[in-house]
């Protein structure tokens, strides 16, 4: 099992940036992806971007490509999302996962089996 926590959400108004981190324990490394996803009222979760833990290969989703920023810090288990240029659209709970590839796709979240509590971005227009 992997135990995930997330931090670094907030307020920020839009055009701003915030930068979100996920600490990983535990068996990290029987998995194969790491990610961030987001839930928004209306809206099922949606993947934003993973990355391979071994080798750091990297996909967004292609609503935040070019604004989204994924990386990794293996000493400490870490992965870093840096999120520019926000819009209210951004507002959400974002929850780091990791898990496997669904039907192919890296972004999908029913391949991912571990998640995090979450941490609240909202984004005021």
């Amino acid at each position: 099992q992997v135990h995930l926590v997330e931090s670094g959400g907030g307020s920020v108004q839009a055009g701003g940036s915030l930068t979100l981190s996920c600490e990983a324990s535990g068996a990290l490394y029987s998995r194969k992806l790491m990610g961030w996803f987001r839930e928004s009222p209306g809206r099922q979760r949606e993947g934003l971007a993973t990355l391979t833990i071994v080798g750091a290969a990297t996909i967004y989703a292609d609503f935040v490509k070019g604004r989204f920023t994924l990386s990794q810090d293996n000493a400490e288990n870490r992965t870093t999302l840096l999120m520019n240029n926000l819009s209210p659209e951004d507002s959400g709970m974002y929850y780091c996962a990791t898990g496997w590839p669904y039907a192919g796709g890296w972004l999908d979240p029913r391949g991912f089996n571990d998640w995090g509590q979450g941490t609240q971005v909202i984004v005021s227009s």
